[in-house]
This record gives C-alpha cells, structure tokens and sequence, in this order.
C-alpha cells in the first residue's frame, strides 16, 4: 500500500478499467485518495472494480464511439464536479495475421478501439480539463509502438499513432496546465495473458518464453504498471509532458 496520499482530492477517469492494467490503476489512484471513474464495455466488470474502491463510479462506455465517450465523460463531471486525472488505458490486440491477410473489420476494429478511442477520451477530457484548471494523462501505448512486430500490423499502426498524439497534445496543453503522457508496457502478466498461455499448445514453454522475452528476467504484473502511472499523473512529475516512458525490461533498449 502506497504511503503517500498524492490524489487525495482529486478525481481519476480510467478507460478499461475493468481488468488487468486499468483494474490496477484504478485500486492504485483510490489508494492514494483519489475518487475513480471506472469506464469499460464490460459492464459488470467496471461495477466488481469501482465496488471496491471508496466513491467508486462504474461507467459503461464504448471508446470506439465519440457519442459514448462523451456521455461517460459527463457523467463522471455529473457524479464528482470535475476531472483531474486519465489513465486512457482501453485497447484490443487483434488477430495475430500477416497484414495480406488481415480481415478489413479487424483492421477497423483495432484502429477504433486503440487508435479513434484514445483520441475521443482525450477530446472530451481535456474540455473538462481546460474548464477546472488543468490535469495529467497517461495514455496506454505499447512496445509496438516503438519497435516493429510481426503480424499485429492494425495495433502496431495504433500505438505508434498514441506516441504521436501524445506528443502534440502535450505541446498543445503545456501552457494551460495539462501533461500528457505515455506508456509502452511489455507483455504484462494481466488475466488475458495468463489465459493466452494456459491455452497455448505447451503452456509451460510460453510462459517460459514470456519470462524471457526481455532482457530483465520476468513478467511485469499489473501493479508494476500502475505505479509507474501513478507517478506521471502525480505532481512528482510535474516537469514531465509528452514522453513515452517503456515498462519494458530493456526490451526497447537493444
């Protein structure tokens, strides 16, 4: 449990909440005293989540349509007044094919979820967020934002996308209060992984080879992740705007 209270008073908005990085998130803001607007498509899932936390707020919210990020952005404004903190976490891997034979729906998919949707919770937040004085958000990209990978070609385009959008949102909002930030996570040992390698055909060998995969033995978890959110949405980096920070293991520095 963290000793600091760095949130206290402060309100937090995570998309995908519901599970594995922004689950994480969530219970880490409310730790350090900040009330949390849980936004996912999974409905049940944002309830189970902001049913833990103290002043919790489940929000169900498509990001892949503008008209359900902004209805869930007002309702988090209804229920707490204002918006301090985003954690813009929601996003889907995609079929695992090379890109010849990548089906057009789940180019479009992908590219709504992890790339328009990012753009949508930034557009209605940051209204908010220019309307009460300024805030901090932390956008989820990837290591395939950084690096080429094989077969993944609609998330790969998607968050490299985040890192670009990042950055000019960050210089665009600089001087009215707002950091923007991003973060390039490795694999992440959440729920969906864990069941990816438990049905793989020799589970044993994947999580073998996911625990090698960086040069820093092991799988980050979850809660390795959202501290390191919690830290770019936190005043102790306050001098810190559009950057890209790897959660990688030296993955990105080979």
């Amino acid at each position: 449990m963290p000793e600091q209270m760095r949130f206290d008073g402060k309100v937090a908005f995570v998309t995908g909440g519901a599970s594995g990085l922004g689950a994480a998130a969530a219970e880490r803001f409310a730790s350090e005293g900040a009330r949390v607007a849980v936004a996912d498509i999974d409905e049940d899932g944002a309830r189970r989540v902001a049913g833990r936390l103290p002043d919790g707020l489940a929000l169900t919210v498509d990001t892949a349509n503008a008209a359900s990020v902004q209805q869930a952005v007002r309702r988090a404004v209804d229920h707490y007044g204002r918006i301090d903190v985003v954690f813009n976490n929601a996003g889907i891997a995609g079929a695992q094919l090379p890109l010849h034979e990548l089906p057009v729906d789940d180019w479009q998919q992908v590219r709504g979820i992890d790339g328009d949707g990012v753009f949508y919770v930034m557009k209605y937040c940051i209204a908010e967020m220019l309307r009460t004085g300024g805030g901090a958000i932390v956008n989820t990209s990837s290591t395939a934002g950084l690096t080429g990978q094989q077969n993944i070609s609609p998330y790969t385009f998607a968050k490299a996308g985040i890192i670009g959008l990042t950055r000019s949102a960050a210089i665009e909002y600089a001087a009215s209060n707002i950091r923007i930030n991003a973060i390039a996570p490795t694999v992440v040992w959440t729920p969906l992984v864990e069941r990816f390698a438990q049905t793989a055909p020799d589970p044993a060998a994947m999580r073998a080879a996911m625990e090698n995969y960086n040069p820093m033995p092991g799988i980050p978890q979850a809660q390795d992740v959202a501290a390191v959110v919690a830290f770019l949405a936190s005043d102790d980096a306050r001098w810190i705007t559009g950057h890209t920070l790897p959660i990688d293991g030296g993955y990105c520095a080979r």
